[in-house]
């Protein structure tokens, strides 16, 4: 009887073996989701259309953006967690949900290096500061002067709690120790409908909302907290240029799928999204978009998560951050 079960055993591991493979050369048979999990408009939600477009005509089969906001992601990433691992969910992960708010929140309940099946990176968006041009602060320390005159009068916009924008104003209150409210919004939109109407005179967040208004002078970028300038704005220096060194928000974009998914799968939505990344169209709309394109194997960037987990984790940890 035990040679039986054995034998039984061993045919049903070699069937699986074999059945694995050929779903991945068979992947997809019908419409595949891309859950985001922040409100339509914001960066997160761009990349995620982007991706989405050109991934439905490579895999012949659309591909549909699903935001589910709430909960400054968590309602969405929880979401992602959940589903089938398949390949028929899929979720675009960035900075915020998969490296911050898993130490950021007490009952996040999820573990990024074991929660997903990482496939491959996409992009990196730095943060900036962007002030409404009636501010009269044109530099950092002029901001912070401005601040330190007037303690309590300022707040400061940043989407949603978890986001590197967030990180980022808490960040700069404890180095700079003005006094300041932060307050986070829902989504990107927000912050900007507020940001141009004076309501909150500054904001930590990415570019791509705020381009047109800068160019068009309603809003003004500070400073871009990259290593680098960027390059669609030359003329706004980095964090570091404007006397604060080593304050560096650059957040990282990628496609991930629910932990188990076939590795086969993987792989073939890896080749897909490295082809596409590297289309000359894909990567203009990612620049204008405030982006640079990244490409990556699954397990350089499930090695990339693991890094940014553990810096921004450091990070809330030495600055005391819990939210309930």
């Amino acid at each position: 009887m035990m040679r039986i079960t054995r034998f039984l055993a061993a045919i049903g591991l070699a069937f699986l073996a074999l059945a694995m493979p050929a779903a991945a050369q068979t992947y997809p048979t019908h419409t595949v989701t891309l859950i985001v999990p922040y409100p339509p408009g914001g960066g997160v939600d761009s990349m995620a259309r982007i991706v989405a477009d050109k991934l439905s005509l490579a895999l012949g089969q659309q591909v549909i953006v699903d935001n589910r906001g709430g909960g400054s992601g968590l309602v969405g990433t929880r979401a992602a967690i959940r589903a089938a691992p398949d390949g028929y969910t899929l979720f675009l992960g960035h900075t915020g949900s998969i490296s911050i708010n898993p130490s950021l929140y007490a009952n996040s309940g999820y573990d990024p290096r074991k929660a997903f099946a990482p496939i491959g990176l996409i992009a990196s968006m730095p943060v900036a500061l962007i002030a409404n041009a009636d501010v009269p602060a044109r530099t950092i320390g002029d901001l912070i002067a401005l601040m330190k005159a007037n303690p309590g009068k300022y707040n400061i916009g940043t989407s949603a709690v978890g986001t590197g924008g967030y990180l980022s104003a808490e960040l700069f209150k404890a180095v700079t120790g003005v006094d300041a409210t932060i307050v986070p919004y829902k989504g990107t939109g927000g912050v900007m409908t507020d940001l141009l109407g004076g309501h909150v005179p500054v904001a930590f967040g990415v570019l791509p909302p705020a381009m047109g208004n800068i160019q068009a002078g309603t809003l003004r970028a500070i400073a871009v907290l990259s290593d680098q300038r960027f390059s669609l704005l030359p003329d706004v220096p980095t964090a570091a240029e404007s006397g604060m060194p080593g304050f560096v928000s650059v957040l990282h974009y990628g496609l991930l799928a629910p932990a188990g998914t076939p590795r086969g799968i993987v792989d073939r939505l890896n080749a897909e999204l490295r082809k596409l990344v590297s289309n000359d169209e894909v990567r203009q709309r990612i620049h204008a978009e405030g982006g640079d394109p990244m490409t990556s194997s699954p397990d350089e960037y499930a090695a990339d998560i693991d890094q940014e987990e553990t810096k921004w984790s450091t990070l809330i940890r030495k600055l005391n951050l819990k939210v309930e």
